[in-house]
């Protein structure tokens, strides 16, 4: 694991000061080689003392190894995007190689970040639930939208209502056993964290996927999964975002589509009836 995952994956158990210095690394990164373990410290206003014992707490010796490991994979990453062969007869080849590369790096850290209790208890309260609303506003509805059509076809009684009132009015039906699953990329729409609100209150559960960041909807989840997807580039974040919430959410039907009584049979059975209703 790299020593930039690694602080990911471990800054929600973190002290208030190891947060700070965790958000510091990962915000400037790329910058790192250039703070001696006393700047950082000064930096943060902190103690250098505290510096050293975060970076022995994630296994380093000090912080100089800890900023080796992450110039190096700093390093590493960039080697890979720059090794891909340019050919004449396609000039684009070499940036949708380092793409794939990125997607998959991404991808595997989401898995990381996700262990399999955690799908399994997302899956087993998705299995329990008498209904499940799935939502996601802007850029997340598309896949809130291709969840609940999969959750219906393996007869989960699930909905995707779209806009956050009608969420609202269809929640007022809420039982206690139900679920609200919601896709939020950063985890600070104040609308859906006031849905999952309603529905704790009424006995439900909240299922939140956001990135992995400390953020509202997170921390007042019953269940969290995460997504790891970072680029120094805008214009690539949320392409690698984007493919790496779909490898979770694919991973997540898989676990229901294995683990639920006669689940397959259901699919087919219901597949084959929405073929025959498109052909009609």
């Amino acid at each position: 694991m790299s020593p930039l995952l690694k602080i990911r994956a471990e800054r929600d158990q973190m002290s208030a000061i190891e947060r700070r210095i965790a958000d510091f690394i990962l915000d400037n990164a790329h910058l790192l080689r250039d703070y001696s373990s006393q700047q950082l410290a000064d930096a943060l206003q902190i103690s250098q003392s505290s510096v050293v014992k975060f970076s022995q707490k994630l296994g380093f010796k000090g912080y100089p190894d800890l900023k080796y490991g992450i110039g190096e994979s700093i390093a590493h990453h960039r080697a890979q995007e720059s090794t891909a062969p340019r050919t004449a007869a396609d000039p684009f080849a070499a940036s949708a190689e380092a793409l794939w590369r990125r997607k998959q790096e991404a991808e595997s850290e989401t898995r990381l970040i996700n262990p399999p209790a955690q799908i399994r208890a997302v899956a087993a309260a998705l299995t329990a639930a008498t209904q499940v609303f799935v939502t996601g506003l802007g850029e997340d509805a598309p896949q809130a939208q291709a969840l609940a059509l999969r959750l219906a076809l393996l007869d989960i009684r699930a909905s995707c209502p779209g806009d956050a009132f009608v969420v609202s009015a269809a929640l007022s039906g809420a039982a206690r056993n139900d679920v609200l699953l919601v896709l939020c990329e950063h985890g600070r729409q104040p609308a859906l964290a006031q849905l999952g609100r309603e529905l704790r209150a009424r006995g439900g559960k909240l299922v939140s996927v956001t990135r992995h960041s400390a953020n509202p909807l997170r921390s007042q989840a019953d269940l969290a999964l995460l997504v790891s997807a970072h680029d120094e580039r805008a214009h690539v974040e949320p392409l690698l975002y984007r493919a790496a919430l779909q490898h979770l959410l694919d991973v997540l039907y898989l676990e229901l589509c294995e683990t639920r009584r006669d689940a397959l049979a259901r699919l087919q059975a219901n597949a084959e009836r929405l073929r025959r209703l498109l052909e009609s």
